[in-house]
C-alpha cells in the first residue's frame, strides 16, 4: 500500500478548474465579464510560464466568493459542475484512480486552486482526501482572503508535510501525477514521479530523467 497523489487541473480534467470558474462566473453574470476575462487569462499565462505570483492571483480570484452568499455560491458551484466540468471528466483518470484503490493505495488530491472550486470535482471522483489553498472564512462567509499559506509549488509540500503528521502517512512508494512543470518540487518528492499531459518543460525533464509521461484524453 502506498499514496498516490494526484494534481487536478489538466492532470485529473482536461482543463483548468479555477480558469473555467472564472469563465463561468462572467458568462452568468457573476463579475464584470470584460475586465474579468483579461485578468484571468492574464494570470492563466503567467502560470503556464512559472512566473505567476500567487498572492496576485488568489486576492482576484478569491474577490467573487466574498462578494456572494454560501448559499448563492453553492448553487453556482452546482451549475458550474454541469456546463462546465462533467464533459472535461477523464475516464482513464477515474481507472487510474480505481487501480489505486484496488491496490490499497491512498488515494490524495493536492491542488494550488482553492477548495471550495475543487472540493466537488474530487468528490466527483470518488476522493476524500483533498489539500488545497483555503479560503478564509469568518462568520460563514469568505473574506477574499486565504487561511494559511496557498497550497503552490513548494507550499504543496508544506500543506503535505502537515496532512502526513495528521495521518500517519508515508512516502514509502509513493506516486504523485501532475502535469506542470510547477509540480517539480512535488515530483521529485516521490518514489514514483509520473508526468500527465506535461508542459513543454516538464516533458523535457520527464525525458531527460526517465519519468514516465502518460496522456489520458
Amino acid at each position: 500500500m502506498a499514496l498516490a497523489i494526484f494534481d487536478l487541473d489538466k492532470t485529473l480534467i482536461g482543463g483548468d478548474s479555477d480558469f473555467l470558474w472564472g469563465e463561468f462566473l462572467s458568462e452568468i453574470g457573476a463579475v464584470d465579464a470584460d475586465t474579468y476575462q483579461i485578468k484571468n487569462q492574464y494570470f492563466f499565462d503567467q502560470y503556464a510560464l512559472g512566473k505567476l505570483n500567487i498572492n496576485e492571483y488568489l486576492e482576484f480570484c478569491l474577490e467573487p466568493l466574498s462578494l456572494n452568499s454560501r448559499t448563492t455560491l453553492n448553487e453556482w458551484h452546482q451549475r458550474f459542475m454541469q456546463a462546465k466540468i462533467e464533459q472535461i471528466l477523464l475516464p482513464k483518470a477515474q481507472a487510474i484512480i480505481d487501480k489505486h484503490k484496488a491496490q490499497g493505495d491512498t488515494i490524495l488530491v493536492i491542488t494550488a486552486t482553492n477548495s471550495f472550486v475543487t472540493g466537488p470535482i474530487v468528490k466527483r471522483y470518488g476522493i476524500d482526501n483533498l489539500l488545497a489553498t483555503n479560503p478564509e472564512v469568518k462568520n460563514g462567509k469568505f473574506t477574499g482572503k486565504v487561511e494559511g499559506e496557498p497550497c503552490f509549488q513548494k507550499g504543496k509540500i508544506a500543506h503535505l508535510d502537515r496532512w502526513l503528521e495528521q495521518t500517519g502517512e508515508d512516502m514509502t512508494g509513493s506516486y504523485f501525477y501532475s502535469d506542470s512543470h510547477n509540480d517539480l518540487p512535488m515530483l521529485e518528492l516521490v518514489d514514483n514521479p509520473v508526468v500527465v499531459h506535461g508542459d513543454e518543460t516538464l516533458q523535457k525533464v520527464a525525458k531527460e530523467r526517465g519519468w514516465p509521461s502518460l496522456d489520458w484524453h
